[in-house]
């Protein structure tokens, strides 16, 4: 995914650091940002030379195992074992979630953490153009089968300003490799 830096359009940045805006449990924290499976010394390394509070792992949308294979178990293995070491370390992190993985990482032991904010992530193009009455329904995988029940949500009331973040603010983020 390509990103704005400063100007700078750039798809090949592994690391970048800079302030969390997405408006979750750590807005405004000095963020580690990492795209895909990095060596954990590394993103250490990189954590504590730029005084970060907090790792936000999966950025540029790079945690989408079994995309390509459905049944990688090996590449969820590597994910699972970045991640958790950083939890099991009491790191708070962050994991952009495709929706398509939402169910499969509440086997992950990630999700037992109270350092972990799993950010799920739904993709709705278009959005300024469904009219006022358009709902947001959160739904089970079939009638009764996991949840007591279902959500709604009108599109309009979760459009709030105090929730959104606008593209131009992503591009105060400092790469840290391949400049």
């Amino acid at each position: 995914m390509k990103r704005n830096y400063k100007d700078i359009v750039k798809d090949d940045v592994n690391f970048f650091v800079g302030t969390e805006i997405e408006h979750t449990p750590a807005w405004g924290y000095t963020t580690l940002f990492v795209v895909g499976i990095q060596d954990v010394d590394y993103i250490k390394n990189l954590y504590h030379h730029n005084n970060c509070e907090h790792i936000f792992f999966g950025a540029n949308h790079s945690f989408n195992p079994g995309l390509n294979f459905p049944d990688d178990a090996e590449e969820w293995e590597r994910w699972d074992k970045m991640i958790l070491t950083f939890l099991d370390e009491g790191y708070l992190v962050s994991l952009d979630i495709p929706l398509t993985c939402a169910e499969t990482i509440l086997e992950s032991r990630m999700i037992e953490s109270n350092n972990f904010i799993p950010q799920i992530r739904v993709p709705l193009p278009y959005i300024e153009q469904y009219n006022y009455n358009t709902m947001i329904k959160l739904d089970d995988k079939g009638f009764n089968a996991t949840n007591p029940g279902i959500w709604t949500h009108s599109l309009h009331d979760l459009k709030d300003k105090k929730a959104f973040t606008s593209w131009h603010e992503y591009s105060n983020d400092k790469p840290l490799d391949n400049v």
